[in-house]
């Protein structure tokens, strides 16, 4: 899991953190934010076929944990701070507290059919994957 610290300038005004769209890995087609999530709640917990999936923390400290049908790896995520998640990995976020923000950019607009939900279904699609050489698991 590859955490990247997004560079911040701050001054007597406050903080300005910029991003860049032209140093994303995609352009985004969709963006949202995460909030009010009470303290040790999971968010997400599917992955996708397709999407890949920039996770920002605007605010507080965020768990996430990655699967990639081999391997969990578990990191957090604090403000300023983002987190690169590719199609067909598993991920969830865990919230430490209600004041956790968190903002995730989309390389694709919500597509319902692109959702893999269920956790024993994403290993056996994930194996399949990997026995046909269309993918290795990734960090």
């Amino acid at each position: 899991m590859n955490i990247t610290k997004l560079p911040a300038f701050s001054d007597v005004r406050g903080d300005l953190v910029p991003l860049e769209f032209k140093n994303l890995f995609f352009i985004p087609q969709r963006i949202f934010i995460v909030k009010n999530v009470p303290e040790g709640t999971c968010r997400g917990g599917h992955a996708h076929y397709n999407t890949k999936q920039l996770l920002i923390c605007l605010k507080g400290k965020i768990k996430v944990v990655l699967h990639n049908g081999i391997e969990e790896y578990v990191s957090y995520i604090t403000e300023n701070e983002s987190v690169l998640i590719d199609s067909m990995i598993w991920d969830y976020q865990e919230f430490s507290s209600l004041q956790d923000v968190l903002l995730v950019l989309c390389s694709t607009s919500f597509d319902k059919k692109d959702y893999i939900v269920d956790f024993e279904e994403f290993k056996k699609i994930s194996s399949e994957q990997r026995e046909l050489g269309l993918g290795s698991p990734e960090k």
